[in-house]
């Protein structure tokens, strides 16, 4: 498995990345088809790690199965909710060794909030602290400076949001992550490049690479529902007005709409599907010949 995401990103070369949930079972293969179509259009496969509280997979497993099978570098997600610091530590010297060196470091959505709201939430550390555990790997000790048996070699990630309503507090958070050992960002979707003009203007003092997140809208009422629901989300009322009169054909149109603007001005895009592979896939095939991943695969 060639890891070419953190080069390109490091060589400041244009990536996309798509996030997906693993199978709610033991039956890998119905995801796995899912991400066929996306071998050779993107850089990296985000794998969530029990979105909303839900239980899934492990996304160490699939993650693994993706790369070896489909030759697909990964992303895997990692939350503090469900493991102590042993356990944090285990898991990822167990990824390294089965060669899943990405991963984005999170603080994990409270059990309460998902299908099992009796399990207890651990959070030993937060996503801070997770990436100063990995980040100690990587120098060949455990969280508390002990030495381990070879060191880890993890491109660690972390997620920002550039369009938070509390922007000084938010870029505190950011370099403190910065000074944990993380290496590169995404954030939640963004569906208006004008909300980024104030982040951009301090972002561009960052020395670490930032994926902005892209959600290709299927309905004025998912639209609606970012909007109540989502902090740090915002759908520009103009597009819903689109979406209400077209649906799912304006959804394309704005996802291919903005997918060229940030091209053109931001290092990278990350597409979060909302279970439409399809539509990512038109949309990535639609601009293809300007995205350029099939070769760092």
């Amino acid at each position: 498995m060639v890891h070419s995401l953190r080069t390109k990103l490091q060589q400041k070369q244009f990536v996309v990345t798509v996030e997906m949930e693993p199978p709610r079972g033991a039956d890998p293969w119905g995801v796995y088809e899912k991400m066929r179509p996306l071998a050779g259009l993107v850089d990296a496969v985000n794998i969530a790690d029990s979105p909303m509280a839900k239980m899934r997979m492990s996304p160490i497993a699939l993650a693994y199965l993706v790369q070896n099978e489909l030759n697909l570098e990964t992303i895997f997600h990692l939350t503090c909710r469900d493991r102590n610091q042993l356990g944090l530590q285990s898991e990822l010297l167990g990824a390294h060794a089965l060669g899943v060196k990405n991963i984005l470091t999170l603080t994990g959505d409270k059990p309460e909030q998902g299908d099992h709201p009796q399990a207890t939430g651990v959070f030993d550390v937060d996503a801070i602290g997770l990436g100063k555990i990995a980040n100690s790997l990587n120098n060949g000790e455990d969280m508390l400076g002990n030495a381990i048996e070879g060191k880890t070699n993890f491109f660690i990630g972390g997620v920002v949001n550039p369009t938070s309503d509390d922007l000084e507090a938010e870029l505190e958070k950011l370099h403190r992550k910065i000074d944990a050992g993380v290496g590169f960002f995404q954030t939640q979707p963004i569906f208006d490049l004008g909300q980024l003009e104030k982040f951009l203007r301090i972002a561009d003092q960052i020395n670490v690479p930032i994926i902005y997140g892209l959600m290709p809208l299927k309905s004025a009422k998912l639209a609606k529902y970012l909007n109540r629901q989502v902090p740090g989300v915002h759908v520009p009322d103009q597009l819903i007005d689109r979406l209400e009169v077209k649906g799912r054909e304006a959804g394309q149109e704005i996802a291919e709409e903005l997918f060229k603007e940030m091209k053109q001005s931001l290092q990278g895009v990350h597409i979060f599907p909302m279970g439409d592979i399809q539509l990512v896939e038109t949309l990535l095939k639609e601009n293809y010949e300007n995205v350029g991943c099939k070769e760092a695969i």
